[in-house]
């Protein structure tokens, strides 16, 4: 039963609009020993893929594989897919022959497979008859994740346009329908035993399936949650499906988030954080692990990321770690150089998974339309592991290659050539003079025309078009090279072209650019704002172009608030650290100058402060401390002693002035009376 609940797993089912399946294309592993990948490549075509031997078995085109993409993948587990159609076939009675050999057919591969599509349908491919089943239709909008129940065959189904659906695949209807969240819900996972359901959306809910009634609630991700999985069983309980439900643990993933969150559900409701988590090199595009089935057994997970590089965990999930755990191992592929350059090149990993033995894994590789598939049995105990393999190589043994020969077309004199690059750029029409002569066969004694003719014969005048400095007119390369970068994805061009500093070269490459690919290239600088802080602030200068010269053309979207909700939170919150990030350098700052201050001090030579002459004056000496009392003394009492001095002259000339007027101060009666 956990073999089943792993196994119809997507590889990607909730990548936003825009950012999915640039790197790593749908796939999903056959739950039985992992004997068939099941593969969607880039050109919209399903193959599947035998393991052990890397052999193409089925290679299916739907009819609108162009316009409806297949966006995730999910193998049936045995009970819904080989059930029924061994049953079947059980009845038939006397074809006893035939029975054994589809019996047996059943057995090796399984039945169905459910493919979602970025138009809301799904369609299940049978891989036995190797043609398509059937169709169901109830979804609005694109598919980002489809699951298989364990036991009953019913298959779940979540979308952008925020329901989750129910099907009863032996009808093809919709059993149940619900809303599963106000926005678009990116990710499904049912539980081992098939009584829960989760889902992602803004928040990650649990799901009673009898009831559809939400049993609890997780805070989630920043970004859109691309993969669910449990990684505990329950212990199984009667009296009610969520009695005892503590210490179960389901891991989650999400879209351009290098951590992958371990959640553990409890009965006190205390699910607000995650429990632990798993960190990565780069976002997680693929998932595989085996289940826990008690305490003691440790969880082991293989984590394929978009850099194309595979770590290996394995962790015994006791409670909660507050430190982000590393992988035990990490796994890269290289093939080896040719000629002179002898430096091992990488070669991406597509997907993982783990053999019944759960020591070894399984390991697609490669390109997608071609994969190598091999199964390795790695040393855990190696922090680093490079697997050198040639794949040029082994494609070269396995595959034979058809050589055909290519027509080039006759066109008229009215036909447009129209040259790969911007839409309107086209060049001349070959006239019909030349043409006659590029019909005409080349001779093997004529001689090779040279390139001045080849220019003349497509009514080129090299003169006129030659600039006044002398060379070829520089036109938009750039832009022709960044509109090439986004259509096929080719990291390698968008590399060289966001690389370029100038601004003026930045302005008016963004100004050159069709407006069909001005969210492409938004999504582009969002991923990459999330990197390497060099190359962070490298794409705020095309981020700040490209928002200044589309302005107008972005605000006539419909649906610009969910194409540019992740640029938004990415924003916000780095202008909300920005703030703390300014108080803590300004802090650092003080710190690092008075430590620098501190030791500059310590390195001087301690000077010696005596003096060598001192020089002292003589009227320091004489006075003393009572004279410049006295002074002040005298000084405060000035005005009383000048007051009594006039008053003393003023009488004594008075009397003068008595006696020579004959006058006296005494009167006769006075004398005689003191005589």
């Amino acid at each position: 039963m956990a073999a089943a609940g792993r196994a119809g797993s997507p590889a990607r089912g909730g990548a936003p609009e825009g950012a999915a399946f640039v790197a790593g294309a749908p796939c999903a592993f056959s739950p039985h020993e992992r004997r068939f990948l099941a593969l969607s490549g880039p050109d919209g075509r399903l193959r599947v893929w035998e393991t052990p031997s890397s052999r193409l078995q089925h290679e299916y085109v739907p009819s609108a594989h162009l316009s409806a993409a297949c966006t995730c993948l999910a193998w049936a587990p045995p009970a819904a897919a080989g059930g029924g159609g061994r049953t079947a076939s059980s009845k038939e009675g006397p074809q006893r022959k035939k029975r054994k050999s589809e019996a047996v057919e059943a057995g090796e591969q399984l039945d169905l497979l459910a493919i979602g599509t970025a138009v809301g349908s799904i369609l299940l491919y049978s891989t036995i008859k190797g043609e398509l089943q059937s169709k169901l239709n109830g979804h609005d909008n694109k598919i980002n994740c489809v699951r298989w129940h364990p036991d009953n065959g019913c298959l779940y189904s979540c979308s952008d346009d925020k329901n989750i659906v129910e099907w009863n695949t032996q009808t093809c209807k919709v059993k149940c329908k619900w809303k599963g969240d106000n926005s678009s819900v990116s990710s499904l996972c049912i539980s081992p035993d098939g009584k829960m359901l989760l889902s992602a959306g803004r928040s990650i809910k649990l799901w009673d399936l009898e009831t559809k009634e939400v049993y609890r609630h997780f805070t989630g991700h920043a970004t859109a949650v691309s993969m669910l999985k449990f990684i505990t069983i329950r212990p199984p309980n009667e009296n009610h499906p969520f009695d005892g439900i503590t210490g179960l643990y389901f891991l989650s993933g999400a879209v351009h988030d290098r951590l992958l969150s371990v959640w553990q559900v409890r009965s006190d409701r205390k699910e607000k954080n995650a429990v632990m988590s798993f960190t990565v090199t780069d976002e997680p595009i693929h998932v595989d692990l085996t289940i826990s089935e008690s305490k003691e057994e440790p969880v082991k997970l293989a984590v394929v990321c978009r850099d194309g590089q595979m770590h290996l965990f394995e962790q015994v999930l006791n409670g909660y770690c507050k430190k982000p755990l590393t992988s035990s191992c990490t796994i890269q592929i290289a093939t080896p150089g040719e000629g002179t350059d002898s430096t091992p090149k990488p070669v991406p990993i597509l997907a993982a998974a783990f053999c019944s033995d759960k020591q070894s894994l399984i390991l697609a590789y490669g390109n997608s339309l071609q994969p190598v598939i091999e199964r390795v049995t790695l040393n855990t105990l190696e922090s680093h592991t490079c697997l050198v393999r040639d794949v040029l190589k082994t494609l070269a043994l396995k595959t034979e290659m058809a050589i055909t020969k290519v027509k080039t077309p006759i066109m008229n004199s009215e036909a447009k050539m129209l040259i790969p690059g911007i839409p309107g750029h086209s060049t001349a029409s070959k006239s019909s003079s030349s043409r006659e002569k590029v019909e005409n066969k080349r001779k093997p004694g004529d001689k090779e025309e040279s390139i001045e003719d080849r220019l003349g014969a497509m009514d080129i005048d090299v003169m006129k078009i030659k600039s006044p400095s002398g060379g070829l007119p520089q036109t938009d390369n750039f832009a022709v090279l960044l509109v090439q970068g986004l259509e096929s994805s080719d990291p390698e061009i968008l590399n060289k072209v966001l690389q370029v500093k100038k601004e003026a070269v930045i302005k008016k490459t963004v100004a050159r650019i069709p407006v069909h690919s001005v969210i492409p290239l938004l999504h582009e600088l969002t991923k990459r704002l999330q990197g390497h802080p060099y190359s962070a602030s490298q794409m705020v200068r095309w981020l700040k172009s490209v928002l200044t010269t589309h302005a107008s053309y972005l605000s006539t979207l419909p649906n610009l608030v969910p194409q540019l909700g992740m640029l938004y939170q990415l924003m916000e919150s780095r202008v909300k650290t920005l703030q703390k990030l300014s108080r803590l350098h300004g802090k650092l700052f003080l710190l690092i100058t008075q430590v620098a201050a501190l030791e500059q001090t310590q390195d001087r030579t301690d000077v010696n402060q005596t003096a060598k002459l001192v020089y002292e004056e003589e009227s320091s000496e004489e006075g003393s401390d009572d004279e410049i009392a006295a002074e002040k003394d005298s000084d405060e009492n000035w005005d009383e002693d000048d007051e009594g001095e006039e008053q003393s002259d003023n009488e004594q000339e008075m009397a003068v002035e008595k006696e020579i007027n004959g006058e006296s101060d005494l009167d006769p009666e006075n004398e005689s009376e003191e005589e």
